[in-house]
């Protein structure tokens, strides 16, 4: 089963949309197998963030991410990467749709709610970076049988 991982970032912790955030991702029929609510350090956020690590923006990224708590999550489901790009929308959300989390809450590009692994292979980056296999459950849901095609 795939897994990805996304955390809503200090803005949306501090908004209060924790709860909305994750009423989407469950109704949308995913699993909840990792879920906590952290300070990031200032070594695990520039390690997430090593991709941008030349570019001028890299600064503010980490500075904002260690700016207040936030809520580390690791989801599963078929197709659940590709699916929670789409429901969390554009990196802008001025160019995000209506009904995506940042086309329905965001504000700016710097103030975007919520980060969600971009491909699998980060996504499997992202999960062993920001949590260890023991704070990880797999399980079941009773209505898996009722969203999987068998």
């Amino acid at each position: 089963m795939e897994r990805t991982f996304m955390a809503i970032k200090p803005d949306g912790v501090q908004r209060g949309l924790v709860g909305e955030i994750l009423r989407r991702f469950e109704a949308k029929g995913f699993t909840l197998v990792g879920l906590k609510l952290m300070h990031v350090s200032k070594e695990l956020a520039e390690k997430h963030y090593d991709v941008h690590r030349e570019r001028p923006f890299f600064p503010g990224l980490v500075e904002f991410i260690t700016s207040g708590p936030l809520v580390a999550m690791v989801w599963e489901g078929d197709g659940v990467v590709a699916s929670a790009r789409k429901m969390i929308g554009a990196t802008n959300p001025l160019s995000a749709e209506p009904g995506t989390i940042r086309g329905d809450f965001g504000i700016s590009i710097g103030r975007n709610l919520i980060h969600g692994s971009d491909a699998i292979e980060t996504a499997q980056r992202e999960i062993a970076l920001w949590f260890s296999s023991e704070e990880l459950v797999s399980w079941q849901p009773a209505a898996v049988a009722w969203l999987v095609e068998s």
